[in-house]
């Protein structure tokens, strides 16, 4: 056996703990994957439900998957199937660390194993039940938390208070933006793709119809903004939801129900980005907001509730606006239709920057390695 054949045998790993890779969880996936790009751990991601799917395997970064395709009772109440199953996995090679995304998975994580655990939130109140502070508490030796934003991190830091705050800190989500944007269609194919007007001044809205997404503020504040808008104005909503009915409804009653059009679920719809002129996000204390990047990426303009972790996105590139406050809401849109080329030019060039200095995997994956709670357990990369 050769000294490389050798070396790469005792390669430490990470084992990475998923609970599934729905929705948005495949990227969270492989944006923790990649931060051991070029290092010399290798990552072992195991999805906890989910079939095995080779696009998934693709598409989470790993150096290796398993799928354990449970069903959700399997993972309910004591998890001991689960928690037999990741230890025996923990036994098939030299793990170093385990990365748990949300709380099942960090429970399952802190059964089945003794390895130094990071777990990650991408949700407010994950620490609010007293029972899931005692068992952070119990576990506090080997766990250190991370929330998607500084907004969860301070959420978790309220719940936690006697933890060290080098032991609960905020790595934002990002995004590969040259991947992104090689995939984002250019405006004209992506109204077309949509059907939407190719002329209009066109707001977009992509997220679950959900009282989360508060989209019926956006749809008030577009009614409100509407008679001073360019003419033939649109607010395209990208996404499905228990509210379809009553924002129909809505938009019914204020008026405006031929200039909303509800388009339903896209299938990825971050290449449809640069079909808007602007890209509102009117969400209810949202965690992060990874669609924020994706229409940066689009150069398209923001506007954002002013809470959460869209703040930290948005301040400064875009434009805010107070929880629920539709008439602020119609205010921003009315500034955005006004603005010239040349100043629409400026703030897609101050997104991108935005971008590559905060939210990219490069960026994302210097902050990963100069947090305190690394060195100790990883040392260099």
């Amino acid at each position: 056996m050769t000294t490389s054949e050798i070396a790469e045998i005792d390669r430490p790993w990470v084992l990475q703990l998923c609970h599934g890779y729905d929705g948005p969880f495949l990227d969270c996936a492989r944006q923790y994957a990649s931060l051991f790009t070029g290092t010399r751990y290798k990552v072992l991601t195991v999805f906890l439900t989910g079939a095995p799917d080779p696009q998934v395997v693709a598409g989470c970064a790993s150096d290796e998957v398993i799928f354990l395709d449970y069903r959700a009772k399997d993972i309910g109440g004591l998890k001991l199937r689960a928690i037999r199953d990741v230890r025996t996995i923990t036994r098939t090679r030299s793990f170093s660390l385990c990365i748990a995304h949300r709380f099942k998975p960090l429970y399952i994580a802190c059964l089945a194993t003794r390895l130094p655990i990071i777990g990650v939130s991408h949700a407010f109140d994950v620490y609010q039940r007293r029972s899931r502070r005692l068992f952070a508490q119990t576990f506090r030796r080997r766990l250190s938390l991370l929330g998607v934003s500084e907004a969860v991190r301070d959420d978790i830091r309220r719940c936690l208070p006697n933890w060290p705050g080098e032991r609960i800190e905020a790595l934002h989500n990002r995004i590969d933006v040259e991947q992104l944007q090689a995939t984002q269609l250019d405006r004209r194919t992506a109204r077309e793709a949509l059907q939407l007007p190719v002329e209009a001044w066109i707001v977009g809205n992509v997220g679950r119809l959900h009282p989360d997404k508060d989209q019926a503020t956006l749809i008030r504040g577009f009614a409100h903004a509407l008679p001073q808008l360019p003419a033939g104005s649109v607010l395209a909503l990208l996404g499905s939801g228990r509210l379809d009915g009553s924002l129909k409804g809505l938009a019914t009653e204020l008026g405006v129900s031929q200039q909303v059009l509800f388009l339903g679920q896209v299938p990825e719809a971050r290449r449809y980005f640069k079909a808007f002129d602007v890209f509102a996000l009117s969400s209810d204390h949202e965690p992060f907001g990874m669609v924020l990047l994706e229409a940066m990426a689009a150069g398209v303009l923001l506007i954002a509730t002013a809470c959460g972790g869209a703040r930290e996105v948005v301040e400064g590139v875009g434009v805010l606006f107070p929880l629920a406050d539709d008439r602020v809401l119609a205010q921003g849109l009315l500034h955005m239709a006004q603005l010239d080329p040349a100043q629409r030019l400026a703030c897609a060039q101050a997104m991108q920057e935005r971008l590559v200095e905060r939210f990219s995997d490069a960026a994302i994956s210097r902050r990963f390695w100069a947090l305190p709670i690394i060195a100790p357990v990883l040392g260099g990369n």
